[in-house]
């Protein structure tokens, strides 16, 4: 059943009410709005007290189902009673970072020293290098922890055997039937994963702090808190749930439970490199989700992407107030340098943008800190997956994918590697990143587009915008947004209510910022709201509201939101799209 029998919309999409599917599953008519979004997005009614108010207890497995997840907890605790240095490698994104700092920030309270090795994105790529590895163990590291990667790094671990160093893995992208010689590798996507494998959407930093859990659990078994205090691992969900918001992890389950219990530590504001980075942000109330994903997680990408990459690390372990705001202002400032790279290297990419199942697109000379942001515009703006290749002097590509929903972009990476077409590659479903030579970039992208074209066809023909609700104009208010809030958090796997609104006739419209729309709507029944379009100046949207008869209805649909930028809380519409009424 279409919402307001809208077949073809102005972005060329059916509007369809994301609640049919589950009311022939559960019968969502007649309950209440909260109920209603539960169940909509998957929710089970057995289940509904846990889903209102998720919590750690209700959602967290034992530890122990994951493959070597004891035999990585033992060794720790040995590295922690025996006073051995223990280094952490992490990965240079948000996941990494958070990852890393968790790690270090519960074993600095343990009474351990380690230390954080980030590689640098330029020069040394992403995972661990043997180099890398063999140098930490030489400078007296018995133990080094991998953190959001490690899952392919053969050689490299291979190297770190030689050494006599033990390396546990902690990682959660998609693995080969073979594992490199790891000491323990817990990552709930391994094919050989049993119970564990349910839990494969989380982050690395989840997977962290199940390890973080398994730990105090056996030191705990081992008699070592017996004269001394235990950490309160709960204290570390504020970086657990910036990490799984920004590696864009599917929130269900566990993770969102690690996302609502992390934004009530986070407000508290005890971690001193976070409440530095909300200050540098400009946030003046607690941060929200959407706050995790857009204001503070890319700032501490901004680091790994165009600055010093172990910045992230430095800031969420900081323990000195001063410090913690110089390195925020550094981030900040580097993030606003990474947003004029970004949109050079997008320019030039949709410029080179050709017909097919994958957008890809290579360039010389582009910055590979930015690729991954562009590649996710990209798969935004074309509805298909996008990957975008920065080529160095050498004929060497660095390229980041971004993938829709139903597309396993990760797979057919590992796929493509295991062809011999890529130097290194691998992710996850909705994501991915890979080393390829120049002269085999049209190899790849005919691969992929074969493997694929069907699974992108499918996608597309089943694309629709899934819309929750239909209010009047004057029904988007504070107390509406205040209601949908109810059903949350919300981000990817459990999506933000859309509300549909109308019908409108547009009273002004402008264009702000980097190509937003914004407009005042004004409907039948006097009302009028506030609605932007963001990115969406070129597109029919954006032309559609900026050109609009004064004669002309239209109903719209976007998240309501709360605008308190002025001081006085009004709700507002982010719109997603529109169709002309009648």
């Amino acid at each position: 059943m279409h919402v307001l029998n809208i077949t073809q919309s102005l972005l060329g999409q059916a509007w369809r009410w994301r609640a049919l599917e589950a009311d022939a599953r559960a019968g969502v008519s007649g309950d209440d709005l909260v109920t209603q979004l539960l169940l909509a997005r998957g929710a089970c009614r057995e289940t509904l007290a846990d889903h209102r108010a998720p919590s750690i207890r209700a959602f967290m497995p034992d530890p122990s189902i994951f493959r070597d997840m004891d035999r990585a907890a033992e060794r720790l605790a040995a590295a922690v009673i025996a006073g051995e240095q223990v280094a952490v490698f992490g990965d240079y994104d948000v996941d990494g970072a958070t990852s890393a700092a968790l790690m270090i920030r519960l074993l600095r309270a343990l009474g351990l020293r380690p230390v954080a090795y980030i590689p640098d994105r330029l020069m040394e790529g992403y995972g661990p290098s043997g180099a890398a590895l063999v140098r930490l163990a030489r400078e007296g590291a018995s133990l080094i922890v991998t953190v959001d990667c490690g899952a392919q790094a053969f050689d490299a671990l291979e190297m770190a055997r030689g050494e006599g160093v033990d390396v546990v893995v902690v990682d959660h992208h998609q693995c080969a039937p073979a594992l490199p010689a790891a000491y323990a590798l817990v990552n709930p996507n391994r094919l050989d994963e049993g119970e564990g494998a349910a839990h494969g959407h989380l982050a690395a930093v989840g997977v962290a702090f199940l390890l973080g859990a398994a730990l105090l659990r056996t030191l705990r078994a081992r008699g070592f808190f017996a004269d001394r205090a235990e950490p309160r691992l709960i204290e570390l969900l504020d970086i657990v749930a910036l990490g799984t918001v920004a590696d864009v992890a599917a929130l269900r389950g566990l993770n969102r439970a690690f996302v609502a219990q992390g934004l009530k530590v986070m407000a508290a504001r005890r971690n001193i490199g976070l409440a530095a980075l909300i200050e540098a942000a400009r946030l003046t109330r607690d941060p929200s989700c959407t706050d995790l994903g857009f204001a503070l997680g890319p700032r501490i990408n901004a680091g790994g992407r165009v600055g010093q990459a172990d910045l992230g690390v430095r800031l969420l372990t900081a323990d000195d107030p001063a410090e913690a705001r110089a390195i925020a202002a550094e981030l900040d400032r580097l993030n606003e340098e990474r947003r004029a790279i970004e949109a050079a290297v997008q320019a030039e990419a949709e410029a080179r943008l050709t017909s097919g199942a994958v957008a890809l697109v290579a360039g010389e000379g582009w910055h590979p800190g930015v690729i991954g942001i562009v590649a996710g515009r990209l798969k935004e703006k074309l509805g298909r997956p996008a990957i975008v290749i920065a080529v160095d002097g050498a004929g060497i590509g660095k390229g980041s994918g971004r993938s829709v929903p139903g597309v396993d972009l990760g797979a057919a990476v590992l796929a493509a590697k295991q062809a011999g077409l890529l130097v290194a590659g691998g992710g996850h479903a909705m994501a991915a990143g890979l080393t390829v030579a120049a002269d085999q970039i049209g190899a790849l992208s005919a691969f992929l587009e074969e493997r694929l074209a069907e699974g992108v066809a499918r996608a597309t023909a089943e694309r629709a915008l899934l819309v929750d609700t239909l209010v009047a104009p004057r029904g988007v208010t504070p107390a509406l947004v205040e209601a949908l809030e109810a059903g949350g958090p919300y981000g990817m796997g459990w999506p933000a209510p859309r509300v549909a609104a109308g019908p409108v006739r547009v009273v002004k419209a402008d264009i702000v910022g980097q190509g937003h729309v914004r407009a005042i709507l004004a409907g039948d029944d006097g009302a009028s709201v506030k609605g932007v379009a963001f990115r969406q100046a070129d597109s029919a949207l954006g032309q559609a509201l900026l050109g609009a008869p004064r004669d002309r209805r239209l109903w719209v649909a976007g998240r309501a939101r709360i605008d308190d930028w002025s001081g006085r809380a009004s709700a507002e519409l982010h719109l997603d799209d529109a169709a002309w009424a009648g």
